[in-house]
């Protein structure tokens, strides 16, 4: 038997290969497949089942096409409705899987169809178990995504539930394997680690812990921020079905010299650079937002950008292809081209450019005991309040554009978060829509904590 967590750090998302005996299982895979093709291929197993915890709503899935490439059949729990085949597994149903068996545990409450698969062993021992979005390490997952359908409260007791009956019930040393660590959205407040075991989670887990399921219901739904947009549109591509990721790359990648480029500028369109901060601060096109390739460029290219919105794209030279996909796996397939020889092929055409001006800490902490400018910190509620600026302005990047009409244009804003990815995100956001005296705080508060400037709920 063999097991491998497949981690995407962008998305925070754990797909997973199970092997036994020349046959293997993905579970959750993302929607760029040629990672579990290959890894099948090194080990000489053949993909027999591709397992789908539930209808992601964070990302595209990748089982129909790999269900395409290899003839695995595709197994969702009960009730799991698509507009393509497959198998709905019926709570406690087994399947063989070389010499070992994998367990559907039907666990409604992050969604009605939400599965976990419980792995037994050789001995028909239970081994570990992939809990999906049921549970994560330190959370669960947040029961709030079918309004309109079910409401929150209903989901939150068939969570309980189906914690009390399905989950807790299993032995203390099966590993959980869950489908997403730190950073996703899909749950409160994830954990770093990305496996646990039942017996830690039981004793450490929040949602666990609780015995009452009304104090369930009411600690797992309150504190909730808005889901990003796209969730619920990535929930029904993965419903209904979606278009082959190699025909997306055909169609999206059209290199565009900097005349045609420019040809495409029109209302509605969006410059998208996806350079590191550091690099786009420097010099970038008017109007571009930066989201950065090196930090959760899908989720926050979800949670800040209309997913039908049309895209062009600035790119480091020879990261294209990359990111044209990993818009792909949160659904984003509406791109026009991008800038063919990058930023350098637009500066040498002359075209104009604009930059944003950063500080370092110190200065920072200067400026702010000298002048006392507006300090914008975009980090989320809970960074926040373990400690920030006194009296900094908090407006968190995910709700920064409902709130670009209460900031004044003629005022300077030195906005940072913890470490610089954020407030160039932030800042960029800012330039877009005419604020012109924005600055960078470089490194963040990691930095800022380490100067004289004045801190409220200090950790120091």
């Amino acid at each position: 038997m063999y097991i491998e967590q497949m981690y995407t750090q962008c998305l925070a998302e754990a797909a997973y290969y199970i092997e036994s005996q020349g046959e293997a299982a993905i579970i959750d895979p993302i929607r760029e497949i040629d990672s579990y093709l290959e890894k099948a291929k090194q080990r000489g197993a053949k993909i027999k089942y591709v397992f789908e915890t539930h209808f992601h709503a964070d990302f595209v899935s990748g089982h129909i096409d790999l269900a395409a490439k290899t003839g695995a059949k595709i197994i969702y729990g009960p009730g799991a409705e698509t507009n393509y085949e497959v198998y709905n597994a019926h709570n406690g149903e087994e399947f063989a899987l070389g010499n070992v068996k994998i367990k559907a545990l039907h666990t409604p409450g992050h969604t009605l169809e939400s599965t976990c698969f419980l792995l037994l062993d050789e001995q028909g021992q239970q081994h570990s178990v992939f809990t999906g979005d049921t549970l994560f390490v330190g959370d669960v997952g947040r029961p709030d995504l079918l309004t309109g359908t079910v409401s929150k409260e209903d989901l939150a007791g068939m969570l309980f539930d189906s914690l009390q009956n399905q989950i807790k019930p299993l032995a203390d040393a099966v590993v959980v394997y869950p489908a997403h660590g730190a950073g996703s959205a899909c749950g409160k407040n994830i954990g770093k680690e990305t496996s646990s075991t039942i017996g830690l989670q039981k004793q450490l887990n929040y949602a666990l812990k609780e015995t009452n399921k009304q104090k369930f219901i009411n600690l797992i739904t309150e504190g909730l921020t808005a889901p990003p947009p796209y969730f619920f549109k990535d929930a029904q591509i993965n419903q209904q079905g979606y278009e082959n990721i190699d025909q997306v790359l055909l169609r999206n990648l059209n290199p565009l010299d900097p005349a045609a480029f420019k040809k495409q500028f029109a209302p509605g369109v969006l410059l998208l650079d996806t350079r590191k901060p550091a690099e786009f601060e420097k010099s970038f096109i008017k109007g571009a937002i930066n989201i950065g390739l090196n930090g959760s460029f899908a989720v926050w290219v979800g949670t800040l950008i209309d997913i039908q919105t049309p895209l062009l794209l600035i790119t480091e030279e020879g990261k294209e292809e990359e990111s044209i996909i990993r818009l792909a796996r949160v659904g984003f397939e509406n791109v026009k081209g991008y800038l063919k020889g990058g930023m350098q092929s637009w500066v040498k055409a002359g075209e104009p450019l604009d930059t944003i001006a950063s500080i370092s800490a110190p200065l920072f902490a200067e400026r702010i005991l000298a002048e006392q400018p507006f300090v914008m910190d975009v980090r989320n509620s809970t960074e926040y309040d373990s400690g920030h600026v006194k009296d900094a302005i908090h407006i968190s990047l995910a709700e920064l554009k409902s709130h670009l009409k209460e900031l004044d244009k003629k005022e300077n804003y030195l906005i940072h978060c913890a470490s610089g990815y954020r407030s160039t995100i932030a800042a960029s956001m800012l330039k877009r829509n005419g604020f012109d005296h924005v600055f960078n705080v470089e490194g963040g508060f990691d930095r800022i904590k380490g100067t004289n400037a004045p801190l409220a709920n200090k950790m120091r």
